[in-house]
């Protein structure tokens, strides 16, 4: 989940350089969902996998 937000966030970047801001904009805001999912699911495995069989 993370390595597609960074995919995401990179094609941003580059949109951006270029002009294209409108495909950044929507780049951007695919690339933090995707981050902000990535990361909860992170925490909850994190929580998740600690129980004590």
């Amino acid at each position: 989940m993370l390595h597609w937000a960074l995919i995401f966030l990179v094609v941003a970047l580059i949109a951006g350089v270029l002009g294209l801001s409108g495909v950044a904009a929507v780049a951007a805001e695919i690339a933090w969902a995707l981050f902000i999912i990535g990361l909860i699911l992170a925490i909850v495995f994190f929580i998740l996998g600690r129980r004590p069989r």
